[in-house]
């Protein structure tokens, strides 16, 4: 059975709908900007942070990206019986510990959508909206659903930000993926909704040929120097869709703009033969979103396949990995039928998932 994602919300601090971030991305504008003293010891950091979300960030993000799904969708088709829901965040609502941090994403859902199904949690660090998208594909073609609702979603907090201060991983500067420049993660929030359902509309569809993971257990929180989870993860999502490499025309890297994982996947890419396709991050427009990363990110990349256009990795100017990759240096139009999603996260894990324009 075959799985087909549509549009159903995304708010970042670029914007709250899919036009806005279309309008911000082609004119290449960053979310990212310095933070005055939100630091450890109140150290100026260059955030994405999205304005007037006042002290409950998480539950505000969320009841307001659900509120915008409502607007597109009627109640009949989200409270369905076999419309599932699944939400990948990394850390919920830490502001409800010591309670159950989901148990607000519970409520919000139920109040504003509605749906009869339980909300099924993901949190697998920074691979959780790749797993939640092949996991939501694994529940349509099993049958169990007819389509599901999937929610990425983390709001920014003390608890994140001093978290990755002590990992020494946060940039002085806004983040640049890939660059040999690069100095470290610009965090941001976001929350970004997909729907996958199990049978195409009129318009624009985009299609999920497959997808896969791997876990290199490496490090609890450096990716492999070999890029084998990658690699392992891409080449098992080649198989089960049955494309071929050459087939695809841009890839949606995780590039989170690192030393060590931009370099690892760099090398996963040189060893599946993929250098030279165009290929971007979209961590300069968003920052380092989290559990929200994968799903904002295979939203603008579905972007790209509708408006043919390929976005500039920002930040970008030299190549600094040791294999050198066709990293796009400007917006440029392009036909795009296929894309290649990749998530890289603390642990280990690695996901990746192939999309196809149906129009």
């Amino acid at each position: 059975m075959k799985c087909y994602l549509k549009y159903g919300a995304i708010i970042s601090p670029l914007g709250d709908s899919v036009e806005e971030h279309y309008s911000a991305f082609f004119e290449n504008k960053s979310g990212i900007k310095k933070e005055e003293k939100t630091g450890f010891n109140a150290e100026n950091l260059f955030l994405a942070k999205i304005e007037g979300l006042g002290n409950s960030r998480y539950d505000t993000l969320l009841k307001q990206a659900c509120e915008k799904l409502i607007e597109n969708y009627s109640s009949s088709f989200l409270q369905n019986p076999k419309t599932g829901i699944i939400v990948s965040t990394t850390k919920a609502n830490l502001a409800a510990i010591p309670l159950d941090t989901f148990e607000s994403t519970r409520k919000i859902i139920d109040e504003i959508i509605h749906t009869f199904s339980e909300p099924v949690i993901i949190s697998n660090a920074c691979i959780s909206g790749v797993l939640a998208v092949n996991t939501a594909a694994d529940y349509i073609q099993s049958g169990k659903f007819n389509q599901v609702i999937i929610i990425g979603i983390d709001a920014l907090s003390d608890f994140i930000i001093y978290g990755f201060q002590s990992l020494f991983a946060l940039s002085n500067e806004a983040c640049r993926p890939f660059d040999k420049e690069r100095k470290g993660i610009s965090l941001g929030e976001a929350c970004g909704i997909l729907v996958m359902k199990n049978t195409p509309d009129e318009d624009f569809n985009v299609e999920v040929l497959g997808g896969a993971s791997s876990n290199d257990a490496n490090h609890i929180s450096g990716p492999s120097r070999t890029g084998e989870g990658l690699y392992r993860a891409i080449n098992k999502t080649l198989e089960r869709s049955e494309v071929s490499k050459e087939e695809i025309d841009f890839i949606s890297a995780h590039g989170t703009a690192t030393l060590y994982n931009d370099e690892m996947e760099a090398i996963a890419f040189s060893r599946l033969g993929l250098c030279h396709i165009p290929t971007n991050s979209f961590k300069g427009y968003f920052g380092h979103t989290l559990g929200a990363a994968g799903i904002i990110e295979i939203i603008m990349c579905m972007v790209s396949m509708e408006k043919n256009v390929l976005f500039k990795s920002i930040g970008y100017s030299e190549i600094g990995t040791t294999e050198t990759l066709n990293i796009i240096s400007e917006n440029r139009k392009m036909e795009v039928n296929t894309v290649l999603k990749t998530a890289s996260g603390f642990g280990g894990g690695n996901a990746a998932v192939l999309l196809k324009c149906i129009q």
